[in-house]
C-alpha cells in the first residue's frame, strides 16, 4: 500500500475584497511546529499594520497537532473557519494565515466566517493542493545495448525518470512508488535477463497532482 498524505506544494498567496475589507490568504507547507510558527511570525511582521492576522495549522500523520488563533476577531469567527478549511481538504503539515485590513463595514459573525473561509481557500489554492506520495529512488545500471528497451518500458508505463548519467554503462535514476518497487525491480531484471545492477538509493515524498509530478 502506498504511503500518501495531502498537503500544499509550495508557498501560496492570493487575496479577495469583501465589503471593502481586504483579506490576504497565505499557505505554506511546514514540517514542524517551529516552522509553522516562524511562517506565521513572518506574515505578522510583514503585515504588522493589519487589523488581524488570523492563522491555523495542522501537523502530523494523524493531524495530531491542530492550532488556531482568532487574533482579536470574535471567538469562532476566524481561526476555527480557517482550521476547518484545512481539515475539510484533509491536509497535513500546512500552515495558513489570513490577513485582514478592515474596510469600514462590519461583516457580522456569519460574514466573518464566510470571509475567513474564502481567504483560507484562495491561499491554499495558490499553494497548490497535492498528494505527497512516497517513492523509492532506484538506480538502474545497464549496458548501452539494453538502454533503448528499458527506456521504452519506463516511458510506456509512466515512471518518473530523475536523471541519466553516462559512463561505461548507462545509469538511470527513476522514482518508483513504495508499493510497486519489488515488482518493478523484478520486471527490469527479467527484461535484461539479469544483466543489470539495480538498487534503491533513497526515498522521497513527491508532489503528485492529477497523476503527474509537480516540481
Amino acid at each position: 500500500m502506498d504511503k500518501v498524505y495531502r498537503t500544499v506544494h509550495k508557498f501560496g498567496k492570493d487575496e479577495i475584497i469583501i465589503n471593502k475589507s481586504r483579506f490576504i490568504g497565505y499557505a505554506m507547507p511546514v514540517e514542524s511546529e517551529s516552522e509553522a510558527l516562524d511562517f506565521i511570525d513572518r506574515i505578522k511582521t510583514e503585515h504588522r499594520d493589519a487589523t488581524h492576522n488570523v492563522y491555523a495549522y495542522v501537523l502530523g500523520e494523524n493531524s495530531n497537532v491542530q492550532k488556531f488563533s482568532d487574533d482579536g476577531e470574535p471567538s469562532g469567527t476566524a481561526g476555527i473557519p480557517v482550521l476547518e478549511v484545512i481539515k475539510k481538504e484533509d491536509l497535513r503539515n500546512v500552515a495558513v494565515v489570513v490577513t485582514r485590513y478592515f474596510g469600514g463595514i462590519k461583516l457580522g459573525a456569519g460574514g466573518l466566517i464566510r470571509a475567513y473561509t474564502k481567504g483560507a481557500k484562495v491561499g491554499l489554492e495558490a499553494a497548490i493542493i497535492v498528494d505527497k506520495v512516497l517513492h523509492y529512488r532506484v538506480k538502474i545500471r545497464i549496458n548501452y545495448s539494453l538502454y533503448g528497451m528499458v527506456e521504452n518500458f519506463l516511458n510506456t508505463h509512466g515512471y518518473i525518470v530523475d536523471d541519466i548519467q553516462y559512463d561505461e554503462a548507462v545509469n538511470i535514476f527513476v522514482y518508483v512508488k513504495f508499493s510497486d518497487v519489488e515488482r518493478f525491480i523484478n520486471t527490469v531484471k527479467d527484461m535484461a535477463s539479469g544483466n543489470v545492477d539495480i538498487e534503491r538509493v533513497g526515498e522521497e515524498y513527491l508532489s503528485i497532482k492529477d497523476g503527474k509530478r509537480i516540481i
